[in-house]
Parts: C-alpha cells; structure tokens; sequence
C-alpha cells in the first residue's frame, strides 16, 4: 500500500531525517583504521537511545535475510555492498566501507547510506563512490511531481552505464513512513515515463548501489544477511530519503 503524506506529515519526518543524516557524519568521522565493525555498531546504538529513537534493524527479520538482523546499522565493507552484519572485524589501511542506517523517531522512520574510505583512498575506489553519489543527485533530481518512478531509475542508470558499470535491480529504493520498507519499489534502472506516479506527499528512499566488475551478488555464509559481489570487487551505496512536494524533491536525510 502506498500512502501520500501531508505537508504537516512530512515537516513532522524531518527530525527522523536529521538525526539519521547527523549520525551517520559523526560515525563517518569517529571510524579510524583498527576500529572494530562492533564498536561502530555499538556507538549507532548509544547514539539511537540518546536521541529517544528506535532501531529499524535489530528486530528486523525479511525473507532474504537469516533470522532477526540483531544490530542498529549496516556495515559493508570492500567486496560487501548491501546488509552488511557488524562483526568482529578491525578495519584496515584502504577499506571501503558503508553505513547504511535507518530509525524511527516520534513514529516516522528516515533511512540513508553513506560509502567512504578509511585511511588512504585508492582512485578506483573514489571513482566508484562518486558514481553512486552523482547516480543519487541525478535520481533525486528526476523526482519531480507529474512524473513516474521509472524517470528516477532512468537517471541513476544513466550515470552507471555511462561510467560502464552494471546494474542490479533485485534492491533498490523504496517507500518510507511509518516503517523502512514500503512500496513503491525504486530500482537503479528502468525507463522514463513508466511506473508509479510521482505525486506530491510521497516519501521515498532513493538508494543507487554498484559494484566494480559485475552485477551479481551473493550472501555471506557466515551471518546469511551480508551481500558480496560474486567476483570479490567492491560495491559502494549512497542513499537519502527524500519526500515529493508541489515544489520538487526535498532531502531529509541532509545534515
């Protein structure tokens, strides 16, 4: 089911967005070399109860993942892309990690996804989160009211094949509201002018991931929620929640 909100409603989404957006910039800041994926997961945690907010992952427990996710956020790290478990793992020289966090505060959720690199970059790994960042702008700029999903996954597939990548459309983006995932679906591809209508009151995530080499994934064995490139090349995620309104594309998960 697909609900529209109130301009009212979606002033109400914006604390949910900021904290969402402001805890992912202070993670992004406190993640050092040697740091432990847990550490960061604890620290979601101290900063979720702080804010009065609620997980929208610890419980969360869908078809594709195994059991009951047990942690706050996402950690992917290198060839890991989507649902990554926190585990015991210190993070080295050169990793390519992703956040990816979503909460609900006073009822309404907001949902977002952040790729950077701990300690020194390499070029092919900036180039790729810079695909993902500029697929993003490119798909919020696309959600204008009048139009159809497909134009949003028309312009992210648009940057990714220009920058000779390939796309997976099994995860992508989605409704947001009162829980994390909703309908419509948002895949990172698809053509213009097709798909649900884009109405002003409806609040999406809009999430581009890619990986380097290839378009297939498979899951870790060791927690059955982790999702890898098949090839070991690395995959780097940017995600916002945006709501629609008769005036374009708002971002709420901006700090």
């Amino acid at each position: 089911m697909i609900e529209l909100r109130t301009p009212a409603e979606i002033e109400q989404m914006r604390p949910v967005g900021r904290f969402v957006a402001e805890t992912l910039q202070a993670l992004k800041r406190e993640v050092t070399v040697g740091m432990n994926l847990l550490h960061i997961d604890k620290r979601a945690h101290e900063l979720i109860r702080r804010a009065g907010a609620e997980s929208c992952y610890i419980d969360y427990a869908p078809s594709f993942g195994s059991g009951p996710f047990g942690h706050v956020i996402c950690t992917s790290v290198n060839e890991s892309v989507l649902h990554g478990m926190p585990f015991d793992y210190a993070l080295k020289d050169g990793d390519l990690l992703t956040l990816d966090f979503a909460v609900s505060l006073n009822g309404w959720v907001a949902d977002s996804a952040i790729s950077f690199v701990v300690g020194t970059p390499r070029a092919e790994d900036l180039a790729l989160i810079d695909t993902t960042e500029r697929a993003l702008a490119a798909g919020i700029a696309a959600a204008q009211p009048g139009g159809k999903v497909g134009d949003i996954s028309a312009a992210i597939a648009k940057v990714a094949r220009a920058d000779g990548l390939k796309i997976n459309t099994d995860f992508g983006g989605h409704g947001v509201g009162r829980t994390m995932h909703g309908d419509p679906h948002i895949p990172n591809a698809g053509r213009a002018g097709r798909g649900f209508p884009l109405k002003p009151g409806l609040v999406i995530a809009i999430e581009p991931w890619f990986l380097q080499s290839t378009d297939e994934l498979i899951t870790e064995q060791r927690d059955g929620w982790t999702l890898s490139s098949a090839d070991g090349s690395r995959g780097a995620h940017s995600e916002h929640t945006i709501a629609i309104t008769e005036d374009g594309p708002i971002i709420l998960t901006q700090a």
